[in-house]
């Protein structure tokens, strides 16, 4: 059994998963990395202390394929981190229920079957923990010309459901965060301009992956905070700019 702790990251395989996968190795932490095809990634060095799985998180086998080899690899749970998700932008008259079902089984069915396996081991433990959750900035505050409704329908779900968590599990001091992004400088955007990202936010800036990974590794490793969305998104959340 390692003495390190371990952390389970979902849609780990580039953009913010892979700096997660990264920088929590680098901070000494076992990792067990999700998504769709990650079993074949060439982007981590593969010694020691990483597990890679492939597998859609919105099947719950998924799930119980990455926690059992956190527990038999590593011996624990510590932390998990919800960065796997769909956004998918349409005007609202033509999104499908296709379209809903697709989202809704990304970003909120595979949120429940971590999170259910996450938290079950960490009671088990007796030893508190940690869940984050990856959101969105547009929850708060919408942007003229980009139609996503029905991904804040499962995003603002999260938000909401992270409270509820956080307080539900408190004396067991397992603690629920969320953290909000706004633009990050991803291959999600890589098509759109980068003068109309930069336009999205007061600050007019794109938010590098890395500050997204620090925001997450300050509300994992930081004891007294729960129940927190944590935005990091260039004031994107603050309203008409």
């Amino acid at each position: 059994m390692s003495v390190h702790k371990t952390i389970i990251i979902t849609g780990a395989s580039q953009g913010i998963g892979a700096g997660l996968v990264k920088t929590f190795l680098d901070k000494g932490w076992n990792v067990v990395g999700t998504s769709r095809n990650i079993s074949e990634s060439k982007l981590f060095d593969r010694a020691g202390r990483l597990e890679l799985i492939s597998g859609d998180v919105a099947d719950p086998e998924t799930a119980e394929r990455v926690a059992t080899t956190a527990v038999e690899q590593f011996g624990s749970i510590d932390a998990l981190v919800n960065n796997a998700g769909v956004f998918l932008t349409k005007p609202f008259l033509e999104y499908t229920i296709e379209d809903f079902r697709r989202l809704c089984a990304t970003n909120v069915e595979g949120f429940i079957h971590f999170t259910k396996h996450a938290i079950g081991q960490m009671l088990r433990q007796k030893s508190g923990g940690s869940i984050v959750t990856i959101t969105s900035s547009l929850t708060d505050h919408p942007i003229a010309g980009v139609t996503a409704s029905l991904p804040m329908i499962t995003k603002g779900g999260l938000n909401a459901v992270t409270k509820s968590l956080a307080l539900e599990f408190a004396k067991s001091n397992i603690r629920v965060n969320a953290l909000s992004p706004g633009v990050v400088d991803t291959p999600l955007h890589a098509k759109n301009p980068r003068t109309f990202l930069e336009s999205l936010s007061p600050m007019g800036t794109i938010t590098a992956v890395q500050e997204i990974v620090d925001g997450v590794i300050y509300l994992t490793e930081s004891s007294n905070i729960t129940g927190e969305v944590l935005h990091v998104d260039n004031g994107a959340h603050l309203g008409k700019w």
